[in-house]
C-alpha cells in the first residue's frame, strides 16, 4: 500500500486527488497527513511516507507560489498529475436542518469561496476560521457538536459521518485545483512523456526571455505556464518556472539543447504524462 503525504488532514481534497490518481491505476494509499506543504517532504525524507500529492494551482485563487520554491529546493520530482473540480459542501451532524446551524467553521479559502452562499441564503450563520476544511468536520464529529456546521468535501463528510446540508455551495462553478504527484517509485515510460515541467534563471540582460521563447516555439513546444520569482540576494533576477507540452519527446530534447546555452542554469522539475479529459479530471 502506497504511503501518501498530503498536506492537511484526513478527506481534503489532497487525500481526494491522491486517490483518484492512485487508484484508478489499481493501487491503494493510506494518508500521512502533514500540517504543512513542507511536512509532506520531511515525511518522505524520513522513510514515514512513499509519495505526496502537492498542490501547484488553482483556476480561481492562481499559483501556489511557496510550493515552486518547494520543488526547486528538493530532489524528488514531478511523476504525474491531475486536475479535480473543488466542490464545497455544508455539513453537520444527522438531523439538523440549515436552521438549526448558528455557526460554520473552515478554512479561510473555503470561507472565501462560499460567502455569497451564506450571505444570500443563511444570513444568520457566522463563519469561523479554521486551520483546515476536513479538520473542521473531524473535530465536529469526534465532538458531537450540534449547531455547528464545516464546510469541507463530500469525502470529509462520508468518512466522518456528517449530513451535506447543501452541496456544491462554492460561489464560481469553474474551480478546478491542480494537483502534482511527487514519487520517485514511478516509471514513466518515454514514449508517454508529453509534459515538462522546469525551472531556469536567465543572465540579466535584454531579451534574453524573449530568445528562450522564440526557440521553445520553433520547436513546437507549448507553454502552459510560466512563473517567475525573485532570486534572493541578486536584485532584479529570476527564477523561471516552466510547463511545456509536446507531441515528441526527442523534439522536446532537441529544444533543451537549444535553449540551455542561453540560460545560467537549468532544472528538470519532472517529465510525466499529462492528458485532460472533458470533466478536466486526469491522471498520470
Amino acid at each position: 500500500m502506497k504511503r501518501l503525504a498530503v498536506q492537511g488532514y484526513r478527506g481534503c481534497f489532497h487525500e481526494e486527488a491522491g486517490r483518484l490518481f492512485y487508484e484508478a491505476a489499481g493501487e491503494e494509499v493510506s494518508i500521512v497527513e502533514c500540517p504543512t506543504f513542507a511536512g509532506m517532504f520531511t515525511a518522505m525524507a524520513e522513510g514515514r511516507a512513499d509519495a505526496a500529492v502537492m498542490a501547484i494551482e488553482n483556476t480561481i485563487s492562481g499559483g501556489l507560489i511557496p510550493n515552486f520554491e518547494l520543488l526547486r529546493d528538493n530532489a524528488i520530482k514531478i511523476k504525474g498529475e491531475i486536475y479535480i473540480p473543488i466542490h464545497q459542501n455544508l455539513m453537520a451532524l444527522p438531523g439538523q436542518r440549515i436552521e438549526d446551524i448558528r455557526e460554520v467553521r473552515t478554512h479561510y479559502m473555503a470561507i472565501n469561496q462560499t460567502r455569497r452562499f451564506f450571505q444570500k441564503e443563511c444570513p444568520w450563520i457566522t463563519m469561523v476560521e479554521s486551520e483546515d476544511t476536513a479538520k473542521s468536520a473531524t473535530d465536529i464529529a469526534r465532538g458531537g457538536i450540534m449547531g455547528v456546521g464545516a464546510v469541507a468535501s463530500e469525502l470529509a463528510a462520508r468518512q466522518n459521518g456528517l449530513e451535506i446540508l447543501a452541496s456544491s455551495i462554492e460561489t464560481y462553478k469553474q474551480n478546478f485545483t491542480r494537483f502534482l504527484i511527487l514519487d520517485d517509485s514511478l516509471d514513466i515510460p518515454r514514449k508517454d512523456v508529453n509534459k515538462a515541467s522546469l525551472c531556469f534563471t536567465l543572465p540579466h540582460k535584454p531579451g534574453s526571455l524573449a530568445q528562450v521563447l522564440t526557440i521553445l516555439s520553433f520547436y513546437d513546444m507549448n507553454l502552459t505556464r510560466i512563473q517567475s520569482l525573485p532570486i534572493p540576494g541578486k536584485e532584479w533576477q529570476y527564477f523561471f518556472y516552466a510547463d511545456i507540452r509536446f507531441g515528441a519527446y526527442n523534439r522536446y530534447r532537441q529544444a533543451l539543447k537549444a535553449v540551455k546555452p542561453l540560460m545560467e542554469d537549468l532544472d528538470i522539475l519532472g517529465e510525466y504524462h499529462c492528458f485532460e479529459t472533458e470533466n478536466h479530471i486526469s491522471r498520470k
